[in-house]
């Protein structure tokens, strides 16, 4: 029997996330005759440690993977279970991604303890939450809005809106449904008001390259759908270079087959100025995940994009 090691955060989320994982993978393994077992890992990383500051100054992309990348490259752990939208585009040499997981709910949602939807917000409410993708897309529909940035895992984000005084607060679905907590969503917000993060609402396995035994594994779990989907966001992103610093966002659908039974697939696709003055954003499709993905930001890049992520490149 092999032991296969995996590493994760260790906020409540990270492990309900890795305990699904690993629950599916153990149903793989009975059902192939495959002999292993799994014993998780936690490992705090820097955006654990670092809780003051917004994600965007604190560093952006990687601050939630690199210690656990670290522990895979050095054999400490075999696989590593992560929210997708927290992978910076580029990978490490030596680790892939070897399966991505069905895609939840990947929007954003309003949590209010007085309001039923973001239209509902009074003028000059406060509105809490971590991501410049967010204020950005939410101060370009409402510029009344008083953002405020609040750091902290699932559990203490939502504690926040009640001992901070905000109106509301904006977080990602999946992590919702995901902890079970669904009831506690006021109102999904629509792409077309705040589009979701790069990889939203999926998660990833990362593992080494060179591990066949886990590959193997990983290819029976991952979801093809959603991986077309996130691979060609994660090509947009990759093009823009973007990071935290900036706000981008991108979400891929996949629409009805076309010629020889090819799914079509619909990007859509923005990059925005951190105060939500300024948003460009695009529509494109195609049936390769990872052209598309380019063409767009490549379109966005005609369009000015490249100014706009500027500070991002300075910083990186």
């Amino acid at each position: 029997m092999r032991t296969i090691i995996v590493g994760t955060r260790q906020s409540p989320l990270a492990l309900q996330q890795t305990g699904q994982v690993i629950e599916q993978l153990h149903a793989i393994c009975s059902t192939h005759g495959i002999d292993c077992d799994f014993q998780v890992k936690k490992i705090v990383t820097k955006g654990d440690r670092i809780l003051d500051v917004t994600l965007s100054k604190a560093g952006g992309k990687g601050l939630f993977v690199k210690e656990i990348e670290q522990a895979l490259l050095e054999a400490e752990i075999d696989i590593a279970v992560h929210s997708l939208k927290d992978m910076p585009a580029e990978l490490p040499p030596g680790l892939v991604i070897g399966a991505v997981s069905k895609r939840e709910d990947a929007r954003d949602c309003l949590i209010s303890g007085q309001f039923r939807s973001f239209r509902d917000l009074p003028h000059g409410a406060t509105v809490g939450t971590s991501s410049l993708r967010r204020s950005c897309q939410l101060k370009a529909h409402r510029p009344d809005l008083v953002i405020r940035s609040i750091r902290g895992n699932i559990n203490s984000r939502l504690n926040k809106l009640e001992s901070e005084g905000l109106d509301a607060i904006v977080l990602a679905a999946a992590g919702l449904h995901r902890m079970g907590w669904g009831d506690r969503i006021s109102e999904y917000l629509p792409v077309d008001l705040c589009l979701p993060a790069v990889g939203q609402g999926a998660l990833a396995v990362e593992c080494r390259a060179g591990d066949q035994f886990v590959l193997d594994l990983l290819q029976r779990y991952r979801h093809v759908p959603t991986e077309l989907a996130v691979t060609a966001e994660r090509n947009f992103l990759a093009r823009l270079g973007g990071n935290c610093q900036v706000p981008v966002a991108a979400y891929a659908e996949l629409a009805a087959t076309g010629d020889g039974g090819v799914p079509v697939i619909t990007l859509k696709g923005m990059v925005g100025s951190a105060d939500g003055g300024t948003i460009l954003s695009d529509t494109m499709q195609g049936a390769d995940p990872a052209e598309l993905g380019m063409k767009l930001a490549e379109r966005l890049i005609s369009r000015g994009a490249d100014k706009l992520l500027e500070p991002s490149r300075g910083e990186s």
